[in-house]
């Protein structure tokens, strides 16, 4: 279980196209801040049904986009 487990959850949960969240949005899934390592564990996210896109440093947001079957 990686600290991002409650993230890529939620999204497969909310089974949307495509998500945009702001860090904030995330860190009150998660319960703390986004941090550099969220880079290295970003691939988890494909176990889940999705992947991580964009992340906006300037608005302060992750862009995160739906798998195909």
């Amino acid at each position: 279980m990686s600290k991002y487990d409650l993230l890529w959850k939620y999204l497969k949960k909310q089974n949307k196209e495509n998500y945009k969240l702001s860090y904030e949005e995330i860190k009150d899934i998660l319960g703390f801040d986004i941090d550099h390592s969220f880079l290295t564990y970003k691939k988890e996210a494909k176990e889940y049904g999705y992947e991580v896109g964009k992340i906006s440093m300037k608005e302060k947001t992750v862009l995160f986009n739906k798998l195909e079957n």
